[in-house]
C-alpha cells in the first residue's frame, strides 16, 4: 500500500468515527494536556459529545422536515436547469475521494499545529470532517492546473484562511452565544465573514436602513406572544408548508409547522450542554496559557452546526429557501438548480447573527446577497465538479448530466481556482 493509500485509510477511519465520537476523545486529551484531572477531562469530553448527538438529532429533524418541503416547492415551480445541486454530503465524499482529499488531513492539521506553536493562530481546529472544504478547493485547483502540488498549496491556503478568520471573529461568536473558548473555522462559515463585515460597513452608512434593528427582543415586543421563538417557528413553518404543498397539503404544512417550532425550542437548550462541557476546558486553557504563554489565548475550533441554534438563524434560513429558488430562476447566466443543500440554507447565514447583534433584517438581506454569490460560484464550478466526480467513479443522479454543490460555492475556492488557471 502506497503512502497516499495509507493516508486515505487513516483519513477515512478518523472521519468515519464522526464528530460525536472523535470530539470527546480530542476534548478529553486536550483537557489532560491543559492540566485537567482524568475524570474531569473525560466528563467534559463526553458532555460535549452528548451535546453533538443531541444537536445532530435536532438538525436532522430540521433538514429532514425541510427537505420534502423544498422538493415539493421545486416541483411546484417547474424550474429546469442544467446542473443539479447534490448537496454537501456528496461534495464532501467527492472531495475526500481525490488525492488531495487523501492528504488534506495531515496537511491541514500540520499547518494548524505549526501556526499554534508560532503564535500565528489561537485556534486548534478539531472539526476534521469539515476539512473537506479544503480538499474541495485543492481538488478543483488540481483539475484546472494538472498539478497535485498546486492543489495541496491551495488546500493549505484555505486552511490558513480558515484559522485566521476564525480568530478574527471568535470573540463575537463567544459573546453572542455565551459559549467560552471556541471559534468557528468551518469552511463555509469563515467564507461568509468578510462578506458580512463588508455589508455591515455599507449598511451602516445608509440612513434609515442602518437603524433597522429587528432583533429577537424587538420582534417579541412588536409581535407579543407570536414573537416567541416557539410560535415564530410554527408560523414560518406553516407558511413555508402552505407555500410548498398548497392548501390541499394542509396536514403536511401543519406537521412542518410543529417541527419548526420544536427546532426553535430544542436547539437553544441543547447548546447549553456544550457550555457545560466546554467551560471547564476553557478555564483550563486560560490557566495553562497564563502560566506558560502569558497573554496568549486558546480556542477550540468547532463545526458551525453549533451556531444554527439561534432563532434568528433558523428563521432567516427558512425564508431563504424560497428566496434562493427564486434567485436561481431569475439570475442571468445561472445553470444550477438548488436542490440538496436548499434545506440547509441556515448554514449559509450562521455567522450573520453574531456579527449583526442578532439582526433579523440584516440576516435575511445579507443572506440573499450571499446566496446570489453562492449560486453563481456553484454554477461556475459545475463542469469541474462533474469532471472530478467522473474521475472517481461517482454515480450521477438519474437524468443529471452535470452536478455541483451550493455548499462548495465559496469565494476562496473560486479565487484560488482562477489563479490556478494561469499556470
Amino acid at each position: 500500500m502506497g503512502i497516499v493509500e495509507t493516508l486515505q485509510s487513516i483519513s477515512n477511519f478518523l472521519t468515519g468515527l464522526g464528530t460525536p465520537v472523535l470530539l470527546p476523545i480530542v476534548i478529553a486529551i486536550l483537557g489532560m494536556i491543559l492540566g485537567q484531572k482524568f475524570g474531569r477531562a473525560i466528563t467534559a469530553g463526553l458532555t460535549v459529545g452528548v451535546g453533538f448527538v443531541g444537536l445532530n438529532l435536532v438538525i436532522g429533524l430540521l433538514i429532514g422536515a425541510l427537505d420534502p418541503a423544498t422538493k415539493a416547492l421545486i416541483a411546484a415551480t417547474g424550474i429546469q436547469l442544467q446542473a443539479i445541486d447534490v448537496g454537501w454530503g456528496v461534495a464532501a465524499a467527492i472531495a475526500f475521494g481525490t488525492n488531495v482529499g487523501a492528504l488534506v488531513l495531515p496537511l491541514a492539521f500540520g499547518i494548524n499545529i505549526i501556526m499554534l506553536i508560532a503564535g500565528l493562530t489561537k485556534t486548534l481546529n478539531v472539526d476534521i470532517w469539515n476539512f473537506w472544504h479544503f480538499a474541495f478547493t485543492g481538488s478543483l485547483v488540481t483539475v484546472v492546473s494538472g498539478s497535485l502540488l498546486l492543489g495541496l498549496v491551495a488546500a493549505g491556503i484555505h486552511a490558513i484562511a480558515a484559522l485566521l478568520i476564525a480568530d478574527w471573529v471568535a470573540k463575537d461568536v463567544q459573546e453572542f452565544f455565551n459559549i467560552p473558548g471556541i471559534s468557528i473555522p468551518q469552511g463555509w462559515a469563515i467564507t461568509s465573514v468578510p462578506i458580512i463585515k463588508l455589508l455591515n460597513a455599507i449598511v451602516d452608512r445608509i440612513p434609515g436602513v442602518r437603524d433597522i434593528q429587528w432583533d429577537q427582543e424587538t420582534i417579541h415586543k412588536r409581535l407579543g406572544v407570536l414573537g416567541q421563538p416557539l410560535l415564530l417557528g410554527v408560523i414560518l413553518g406553516l407558511l413555508l408548508g402552505l407555500f410548498s404543498y398548497g392548501i390541499a397539503g394542509w396536514q403536511k404544512a401543519l406537521l412542518l409547522a410543529v417541527q419548526m417550532g420544536a427546532v426553535m425550542l430544542l436547539i437553544p437548550r441543547i447548546i447549553a450542554i456544550f457550555m457545560e462541557g466546554l467551560t471547564p476546558l476553557s478555564e483550563a486553557a486560560r490557566a495553562f496559557m497564563q502560566k506558560r504563554f502569558e497573554g496568549r489565548e486558546f480556542f477550540v475550533g468547532l463545526d458551525s452546526a453549533i451556531l444554527i441554534g439561534h432563532p434568528i438563524t433558523i428563521a432567516a434560513g427558512i425564508l431563504l429557501i424560497p428566496i434562493t429558488l427564486f434567485l436561481a430562476f431569475i439570475l442571468p447566466g445561472n445553470r444550477v438548480l438548488p436542490f440538496a443543500d436548499l434545506a440547509a440554507t441556515a448554514f449559509f447565514v450562521a455567522m450573520v447573527p453574531p456579527l449583526t447583534k442578532g439582526n433579523f433584517f440584516r440576516s435575511v438581506l445579507y443572506g440573499t446577497i450571499i446566496m446570489v454569490m453562492v449560486v453563481y460560484i456553484a454554477s461556475s464550478f459545475a463542469p469541474l465538479v462533474t469532471q472530478i466526480a467522473t474521475n472517481i467513479g461517482y454515480q450521477f443522479p438519474p437524468g443529471a448530466t452535470e452536478i455541483t454543490g451550493l455548499s462548495g460555492g465559496n469565494w476562496i475556492a473560486w479565487i484560488l481556482t482562477q489563479i490556478a488557471k494561469l499556470f
